[in-house]
Formats: structure tokens, C-alpha cells, sequence
């Protein structure tokens, strides 16, 4: 096979997310879309914003075609850049200009170009299960290792102690996905300090930098009050990760940014090193189109009440048939726990009634399923008597 071994691993493993994904849809074409309850993939079914179409039909009516669809700066338009950081400084009281911005295709796109950036062969990614699955493939891109922090399951937030065991010499970079794909969860601010003071003193220890990489597409996404913690204001050493996929509904669009302060070691170097690997790994640059689009629309704010009214449905349901979840604070994901500890057979079984859940051991949550609840709101509904079903099965009752 003239297949590379690593290759051949990623296509053995496949993401769980993408077959469930595919299986909702060969059952949406047996039984029909409206009685499949697909709650696999995060795509948001809130609709596109008004200000995005318009801002599409203003840009290319009124700009020149060669400067919207042509080549500029791998780090991106610079008043795309200034834009950006203009509202980064006015959200968060930062300090940002235009040189510590670089576009990005989409957040995914953002964490490859900083893990080329940081890893040689051999080298250490660490992060917190429950985790986003793809990050062992990225890591992997550079030959990179995955170091897995278990996961907290009694409060899901991040076990400092357990992390701060797991990092040595060639602990290059943390990944933190704030609020969590896919627990839900949101990391206090108290949370985000200890981590900062671990690794200050891990740093002194090991004698280079560890740099937190701030994965937050679902930061706008948060529910009851609660608010997300900057942490590049916490963190030196922390490069923030966007992307508009969830707040503007735009995920197959790939569209993003990255953000460097300037108090952060090696700043310059870094910035450098983070445009060139935009290049040299074939991104090239962000969409341009996309790139004026979300300059128009930086200020438009996610629709928190179309997920909030799915959540709170979903989990009064599941809850109130006896399942075992974890109340999301943030994002569009809710874990329910299998109840005979098979995720895999809580999986399969729920898709019997169609019901297409995806099981967690590839986010390093065994014994867990994810339900995506970024769905139309009357799916949920016509999924009710699917889950009643699914709970007669297990034999759960109302606590």
C-alpha cells in the first residue's frame, strides 16, 4: 500500500463524530430526514445573521473583484487585522494591533499553524479529556504527542495537579478548549489562574516557554450569567484561537484568527513563525472574501436564546427520564452517561430508534455519549418519544 503508516491510522480511526454524521444521513434517506434524530455534528441550524448576507452582497458589488478574490499578506488584510484587534482591546481591555492578528482558516486551521510553529518530532501537546478528537491528529501532523490530562468527572474542570505531573522537557503547548467540546463545560477564572501559576513554575523548572493555546470558537456560547476568562489577560504565554463557525453560523466557511500579546515570550519570532506556517502549510491565507465579510460583522452577537431554548429542553427531557447528564454550561454539546457503561451499545442502541448520538471514548470520556443540540427545536420535539422508548430499554426511571 503506498499509503503512509500514520495515514493508514487516521483512516482505521476515522473520526466518530463524521461516521455517525454519514450514518444520520444513509438513515435520513431509508426512513426520512423528519424521522431521524440526528444530534451528531455541531452545524449550527441557528440561521446565517442578516448582516452577514448583507455584507456579502455589499463587498462584492462594490469592491473591487481582483482585491476581494485576490492574493494579500498570509497573515491577512491588514485592515481586516486592525479591525480585529481594535475589538479584542474594546471587549477585553487588551493591547492588540494589527501585527498580532493572523487570519486564520478557522480555528482547526489556527491550531495546525501554532503546532508547526512549536513542535519538532518527539515533542508535547498536553490537554484535558474530555477533548475535542481531532487535536490527536494535529499533533500528530508534526510529529507531535498527545498528552491526555484524565478527566475531572466529578465537576469538569481542569485537574491542575494531575496536569502539572504530566508536563516535562518537551512539553511544548496546552491546549484549552473554553467552553469544552464536548462536556459543555465552562472554566472559571479561578481555574484558568491556577493553571497560570502551575505553569510559571513549570517553565522556571524546564527552562522554556509552555504556551496555552486558547481554543474558543463557542466563547460567545454560554448560558445562565456565566462569562468565559480571557486568558490571555491571565496567561503571558497564551495565543487565542477564533473562529466564527458557531456565533455566525458560517462553520463551512473557515474563517478565524489568532491573537499574540505582546507581553508573550519570543512575540515577534512567534509572529513571524505563525504567518509563515499559514504559507508553507498550504493555507496560504484565510478566505478573502470572508476576511472583509467578518470585519463588517465583528460586533454581531451569537443567537444564545435559539441554543439556550434546545438546551433547555433537551436536558429536562433526558434528565427527566432518568439519565444520567451533565447540566452544559456553555457551547451546543450535553454528555449523557451510558447507563451500563457501554457508550458504544448506548450508541447503537438509541440508533435503532434513530437516534444518531456519538459515543466519547475518542474525546477520552469513556462510558459517555455527546448530543450536539445545535438542531432545529421541533426535532428535539419528535425525538421525545424516541428517548421515552430508549429509557424503557434501559430500564431508567425518573430519579
Amino acid at each position: 500500500m503506498a499509503l503512509s503508516k500514520s495515514m493508514q491510522q487516521l483512516v482505521a480511526g476515522n473520526s466518530a463524530i463524521r461516521k455517525m454524521f454519514e450514518l444520520g444521513q444513509e438513515l435520513a434517506a431509508r426512513v426520512g430526514r423528519e424521522n431521524v434524530y440526528d444530534f451528531s455534528l455541531g452545524n449550527p441550524a441557528s440561521p446565517v445573521p442578516e448582516e452577514v448576507r448583507d455584507s456579502i452582497v455589499r463587498i462584492a458589488t462594490e469592491e473591487a473583484p481582483n482585491y476581494v478574490h485576490g492574493y494579500m499578506a498570509n497573515a491577512g488584510y491588514p485592515e481586516v487585522r486592525a479591525a480585529v484587534a481594535e475589538h479584542l482591546n474594546r471587549l477585553h481591555g487588551t493591547d492588540y494591533d494589527a501585527q498580532d492578528i493572523i487570519m486564520t482558516v478557522g480555528a482547526a486551521g489556527g491550531l495546525n499553524d501554532v503546532l508547526r510553529a512549536l513542535l519538532d518530532p518527539g515533542d508535547e501537546v498536553l490537554t484535558f479529556a474530555p477533548f475535542f478528537t481531532e487535536y490527536r491528529s494535529y499533533a500528530a501532523n508534526f510529529g507531535g504527542k498527545l498528552t491526555i490530562v484524565p478527566p475531572d468527572t466529578a465537576h469538569f474542570q481542569l485537574d491542575i495537579d494531575a496536569a502539572e505531573a504530566c508536563i516535562g522537557e518537551r512539553t511544548k503547548a496546552i491546549i484549552v478548549n473554553n467552553p469544552n467540546n464536548p462536556s459543555g463545560a465552562v472554566y472559571t477564572e479561578e481555574t484558568i489562574r491556577k493553571l497560570g501559576a502551575m505553569l510559571e513554575r513549570k517553565e522556571q523548572e524546564i527552562g522554556h516557554p509552555i504556551y496555552v493555546i486558547c481554543d474558543e470558537p463557542y466563547r460567545e456560547l454560554v448560558y445562565d450569567g456565566l462569562t468565559v476568562p480571557y486568558i490571555p489577560n491571565i496567561i503571558k504565554n497564551a495565543v487565542f484561537l477564533y473562529s466564527f463557525s458557531k456565533t455566525l453560523s458560517l462553520p463551512g466557511e473557515r474563517i478565524g484568527y489568532m491573537a499574540l500579546a505582546k507581553r508573550a515570550d519570543d512575540h515577534d519570532t512567534m509572529i513571524q513563525a505563525l504567518t509563515i506556517a499559514n504559507r508553507c502549510l498550504g493555507f496560504v491565507n484565510a478566505p478573502s472574501l470572508l476576511q472583509l465579510v467578518v470585519k463588517d460583522c465583528l460586533a454581531v452577537e451569537a443567537n444564545v436564546p435559539f441554543y439556550d431554548r434546545n438546551r433547555k429542553l433537551l436536558y429536562a427531557t433526558i434528565s427527566g427520564l432518568g439519565f444520567e447528564c451533565v447540566r452544559p454550561e456553555g457551547a451546543f454539546y450535553m454528555l449523557v452517561k451510558a447507563p451500563n457503561g457501554s457508550a458504544a451499545d448506548f450508541a447503537a442502541a438509541a440508533e435503532k430508534l434513530n437516534i444518531i448520538i456519538v459515543p466519547c471514548d475518542g474525546f477520552g470520556l469513556p462510558g459517555y455519549v455527546r448530543i450536539a443540540y445545535c438542531v432545529d427545536y421541533a426535532m428535539i420535539e419528535r425525538s421525545i418519544p424516541a428517548w421515552e422508548q430508549l429509557a424503557k430499554i434501559y430500564g431508567v426511571r425518573p430519579h
